[in-house]
C-alpha cells in the first residue's frame, strides 16, 4: 500500500435504498497517478460507488475522504443537465457553479473541444451522442484533479472516444487521477493501471492491471 495521501477515498462506504443494499461497505483509495477501472455486471454497484465518491449520493454507512482543495469532476451514466437550456447555457451555468473565473470563455472552449452545437436550441433536443458529449464536457469544468466517469464512451463515435481518452489520460501524468466504470475489456487493458471488480454490491477484487487475471474475466462478469 502506498504511503502517499489519496486524492479521494471511500472509508467503509455503503449505500442502501430502502431495504435494498446497493453497495456493501467498501474501502477504496484513488491515489495521484491512478487510472482505475471499475468493472462488473449490471447492478454490481459501480454507479453507486462513483456517485458516492463524487458526493452526489450520501452514504448509508462510512464516509468519503477528499484531500483538501482537490476538485472532482463527475459524468454520471445518465446525463445530468437542464433540458430547457442550450448546451452553451448549461456549460455557462455549471461553470459558474464550479467557480470558473470566465464562465463564458470556459463554456466556449468546451463547446469547441467536444464539438457541441453553439446554437440556442434546448439540450433536450440534442442527439444521444451530443447529450453524452455535453455530460462529459460538464465534468471537465473547474479543471478537476480527479475525474469520475460512468460508462463514458457508450454513445460516442470513435473520434470522440479518442479525444476523450486523450484528455482523460493526461490527468495522471499531471499528478491527478481518474476512475471509470466500464464493461469494455479493450478500455480496461488500454487505459487502466488498476482494476476494482464489484459483484452484487461487494468489492471482490482490487489490484494492479498486471494482477488482474484476464483468464477469469468470464467468471468476474458472470
Amino acid at each position: 500500500m502506498s504511503s502517499e495521501q489519496p486524492l479521494l477515498a471511500a472509508r467503509g462506504v455503503g449505500r442502501r435504498f430502502g431495504q435494498t443494499t446497493a453497495l456493501e461497505p467498501v474501502e477504496l483509495e484513488i491515489l495521484p497517478g491512478d487510472a482505475l477501472a471499475l468493472v462488473g455486471p449490471n447492478g454490481a454497484g459501480k454507479s453507486t460507488l462513483l456517485a458516492l465518491l463524487a458526493g452526489a449520493l450520501e452514504p448509508s454507512t462510512g464516509g468519503i475522504d477528499r484531500r483538501k482543495g482537490v476538485r472532482v469532476g463527475w459524468a454520471p451514466q445518465r446525463p445530468a443537465q437542464y433540458g430547457r437550456l442550450s448546451a452553451r447555457e448549461n456549460l455557462e451555468l455549471f461553470a459558474r457553479l464550479e467557480g470558473e473565473a470566465e464562465p463564458e470563455e470556459a463554456a466556449a472552449q468546451l463547446l469547441r473541444d467536444f464539438d457541441l452545437p453553439g446554437k440556442a436550441s434546448p439540450s433536450a433536443d440534442l442527439s444521444v451522442g451530443n447529450r453524452q458529449r455535453l455530460n462529459l464536457a460538464i465534468a471537465f469544468l473547474g479543471r478537476p484533479e480527479v475525474l469520475l466517469l460512468d460508462e463514458p464512451t457508450a454513445a460516442l463515435d470513435p473520434e470522440q472516444r479518442r479525444r476523450l481518452w486523450e484528455r482523460t489520460t493526461a490527468l495522471p501524468e499531471a499528478g491527478g487521477a481518474f476512475a471509470f466504470a466500464t464493461q469494455n475489456l479493450d478500455e480496461i487493458e488500454r487505459f487502466a493501471d488498476r482494476v476494482a471488480v464489484l459483484r452484487d454490491g461487494r468489492l471482490i477484487f482490487t489490484g494492479g492491471i498486471d494482477e488482474y487475471d484476464r483468464t477469469q474475466t468470464d467468471t468476474l462478469f458472470a
